[in-house]
């Protein structure tokens, strides 16, 4: 690329409007940077007044009372918790049966789930034994690291 064409593509990128251009050849390579900002020009904004007659009117709502919630007491569980941020999976395979459902026993060792990180599918071992009492993560949905994923009932 001469002189010549290297002004020809400069004043071509200043007219164009775009910030940066770089071309790359077998022996020679070239950035042009601009330093134009882009001018933003902020739409109309539309404004309706309403008639008197049509403004908002207070009206005073019967206070209800919300029904307890009796919360769970966990205290007594112990919660497995995610190795690493990736996608839960119950089973191995979507025609396997789930690793764990609710009311089963788990021992040490045994694969509770998958844990798919990085293309990578993790097989996650229980480091406790107990009965599971709940699974707190649906299959297939993404998980972070130290997150719960089931409560167990120690035996």
């Amino acid at each position: 690329m001469d002189i010549k064409q290297i002004q020809e593509l400069i004043k071509f990128v200043s007219r164009s409007g775009v910030n940066e251009v770089a071309i790359e050849q077998k022996d020679f390579k070239i950035t042009i940077k601009t330093n134009q900002t882009p001018t933003v020009v902020p739409a109309p904004v539309a404004t309706y007044a309403l008639p008197a007659a049509a403004a908002p009117q207070l009206v005073s709502v019967p206070e209800t009372k919300t029904p307890e919630v009796a919360t769970e007491d966990t205290s007594r569980y112990i919660t497995i918790k995610s190795p690493m941020i990736g996608t839960f999976y119950r089973s191995s395979n979507p025609d396997k049966p789930s690793f764990l459902n609710v009311g089963d026993e788990v021992a040490v060792g045994k694969v509770i789930c998958v844990i798919e990180a990085m293309k990578l599918f993790n097989e996650i071992e229980s480091e406790i034994s107990g009965r599971v009492v709940k699974v707190l993560v649906d299959n297939a949905s993404p998980v972070e690291y130290d997150q719960p994923l089931f409560l167990v009932e120690p035996m």
